[in-house]
């Protein structure tokens, strides 16, 4: 699959007419960006694996699934109606994936690297925003790991997903965090963040 069978403009035009709250489309774009980037450095097309980033939490405004029910609301309700849209099976597969309560096996690198990057980019933001220049140019690795010992942080993150995805894709904790700021940090106005 490639972006002229699903693109990015068919896949924004669903995320704003599904989604509401700017946050969480600055979710969705952070993690386009970062699937963008891991996908380029996996060989895979940066157009499809963008494309599955940005529409990973399309359906979590109006199926918000608190009890994390594996086969309803989010990410199922959203994946059936991308299902019933043309979306490959692929992509439908790593969205089910990337909410670990479904069951659905993360066996594709793009599964896994959806995975690993959802719960990291949302707290590599809350990291900026905290920093004096609400900016991703002086964030550190190791400053991430330090707030993801602190269990007050970002309580919505989670932690185990969060070093689950590290091991997923085979990667250090510290190198995944890493690439996930390099990957967020030329584009960090697009983010709400900083830029010096």
């Amino acid at each position: 699959m490639t972006e002229s069978a699903w693109p990015r403009s068919r896949a924004a035009d669903l995320v704003f007419a599904w989604t509401a709250s700017p946050a969480l489309r600055i979710h969705m774009h952070a993690v386009e960006l970062a699937m963008r980037h891991f996908a380029a450095r996996a060989g895979a097309d940066p157009d499809w694996w963008g494309t599955v980033g940005l529409l990973h939490d399309f359906d979590y405004e109006r199926f918000p699934n608190e009890a994390h029910a594996a086969e309803s609301e989010h990410p199922s309700e959203g994946v059936r109606h991308l299902r019933s849209e043309g979306f490959p099976d692929e992509g439908c597969t790593a969205i089910l994936g990337h909410a670990a309560y479904t069951g659905v096996a993360r066996e594709s690198d793009l599964a896994r690297t959806l995975f690993a990057v959802d719960e990291l980019c949302g707290f590599v933001v809350a990291c900026a925003l905290v920093r004096p220049g609400k900016s991703l140019n002086d964030l550190e690795p190791r400053s991430v790991i330090k707030k993801l010992k602190d269990k007050g942080f970002a309580r919505g993150v989670s932690r185990d997903d969060v070093h689950q995805g590290a091991t997923e894709l085979g990667l250090p904790l510290e190198e995944l965090i890493a690439e996930v700021i390099a990957a967020l940090r030329p584009h960090q106005s697009e983010l709400g963040l900083g830029a010096g």
